[in-house]
């Protein structure tokens, strides 16, 4: 199971999303039946919904990168050891992903939020798309997750 908690940041996410939490969960439901690893254990995370001002901070701070971005992710444990630690624990804290509104609504909302939180979900499971073959797994693995989504969610649900 995977129990997330939602920080919104910035209200103007509510003009967007009514209730991100429920948003949130209703698609993580559709996931974790379909990944068996998420039964076995009780997987934890925050979702930050902010702005540029702060991803920019953030990014500058922890990527030496003066500029802002789409999303950033903080995984808690590297994927070596989130290995070993999902065969011995049953509760585990992923880490924190945090999105920027001012870059979600410039496309089209819903595809590129769904987008978004998964790939920062799927760094906190450890993937890293430094390197091409990297990026073409998590980029099926997005794929497959948003597919999945999309075909037990309608739209604006």
């Amino acid at each position: 199971m995977i129990k997330i908690n939602v920080i919104v940041k910035n209200n103007d996410w509510k003009k967007y999303i009514k209730n991100p939490k429920l948003y949130l969960n209703k698609r993580l439901l559709i996931l974790q039946k379909k990944i068996n690893s998420f039964e076995k254990n009780n997987f934890n995370l925050s979702i930050v919904l902010s702005n540029s001002n702060e991803l920019k901070k953030l990014n500058k701070k922890f990527r030496k990168k003066n500029k802002t971005t789409d999303i950033l992710s903080f995984p808690f444990h590297e994927l070596k050891f989130l290995k070993k630690l999902i065969k011995k624990e049953k509760n585990i804290y992923l880490g924190d992903v945090i999105i920027n509104l001012n870059k979600v609504k410039k496309k089209n909302f819903e595809i590129e939020f769904n987008k978004l939180w998964i790939h920062g979900l799927l760094h906190l499971f450890g993937h890293k798309h430094k390197k091409d073959k990297d990026y073409f797994k998590m980029q099926k693995l997005e794929k497959s997750f948003i597919k999945s989504i999309d075909s037990h969610v309608g739209k604006n649900n």
